[in-house]
């Protein structure tokens, strides 16, 4: 799936700015000269201004510049100052109203995400380059439409098309793993199966949607079983393709609701393990889960710079009520 990023190269856009509409600014922190420089150049052909550009270890000086919309930080190893720095500027980003799209690596991913709780930062993990464009997209979406407002026309007609690019990249090298859909009605159905059947006896449309009585004393399954489901889909790897079986919102559902019912806490970079694809693409499922309901963030009380993923009360009863109706079934079907 992962893509060379020349095949469908960004191309910078001819603009001018009006007086007083400056393009967005982008401040960058990397302690890689390489990866510094990729981003620079990338950033400034999709139509940002750049602006603070340093070393990792400046982000503890950046408290007195301004550093603009949006701020890129590659973390490819961790210690006491820098995360000290990434929870100061996730603070000041989510005061600020800033976006942080923050790169690291499978083994700093833990210490990353628990500084990292307030701004709803991208985390991008081990990224490509057009992994890195497609996120300055996703900037773009998330930016007030006031902001956008400000711009002059030719400024939005780049911003437009900088969407259009990066669309297409993400509907390439993303499509397999698109996030969950989210239309503000509620994710959880607690309806009784047989009752929505279409093809019941006298079923009808308001007989349809009765909703099953709720039973907050369903007990989660034996979690032996769901850890023997959980192998069974990952034996489909050995045999065929993985992508065309890719379904991590149903892999971290039944991962945590194994680890609940084993009284385990889930660390973020176990949950991306779990999930069957790759870490970039977990945490964005996993933001979107959260966002809907599914999932909550739980601090570690002995440890607040880590932070654990965990099923909400309403996840989990909607999972016990799945494996209640099951039944035995679920026992035959493993």
């Amino acid at each position: 799936m992962t893509q060379s990023l020349a095949q469908f190269e960004v191309q910078p856009v001819e603009r001018t700015y009006s007086a007083g509409h400056l393009p967005l600014t982008v401040s960058i922190f990397a302690d890689r000269p390489a990866v510094s420089a990729q981003m620079a150049d990338d950033a400034e052909a999709a139509g940002f201004r750049l602006g603070v550009r340093g070393a990792l270890r400046e982000l503890l000086d950046s408290e007195a510049r301004a550093l603009g919309e949006v701020v890129l930080i590659d973390v490819s190893a961790v210690d006491g100052a820098a995360l000290a720095a990434l929870a100061r500027i996730d603070i000041r980003a989510a005061h600020a109203g800033a976006q942080l799209v923050v790169s690291t690596s499978i083994a700093a991913l833990d210490d990353v995400f628990g500084c990292l709780d307030q701004s709803g930062a991208q985390i991008l993990v081990a990224p490509s380059r057009a992994e890195r464009v497609i996120a300055l997209g996703r900037v773009l979406g998330a930016m007030p439409q006031g902001r956008v407002r400000e711009l002059s026309e030719s400024d939005r007609l780049t911003l437009l098309r900088l969407t259009e690019q990066v669309g297409q990249l993400a509907e390439r090298l993303d499509r397999a793993s698109a996030p969950v859909p989210h239309s503000g009605t509620s994710v959880f159905r607690f309806e009784s199966p047989a009752a929505a059947w279409a093809g019941a006896p006298h079923a009808d449309a308001e007989t349809r949607l009765v909703r099953a009585p709720r039973n907050p004393r369903a007990a989660l399954p034996d979690p032996r079983l769901i850890r023997r489901i959980i192998r069974q889909r990952q034996l489909r790897g050995r045999f065929f393709d993985a992508e065309l079986f890719a379904d991590p919102a149903w892999d971290i559902l039944l991962d945590l609701t194994a680890a609940r019912a084993e009284h385990k806490r889930v660390s973020v970079t176990s949950l991306c393990i779990a999930s069957a694809v790759p870490p970039t693409t977990a945490l964005r499922w996993i933001g979107q889960m959260t966002e809907a309901g599914l999932l909550e963030r739980v601090e570690d009380e002995s440890d607040r710079r880590r932070a654990f993923i965990a099923l909400t009360e309403r996840s989990a009863e909607a999972m016990a009520l799945y494996f209640t109706e099951l039944g035995r079934e679920a026992e035959r079907l493993v």
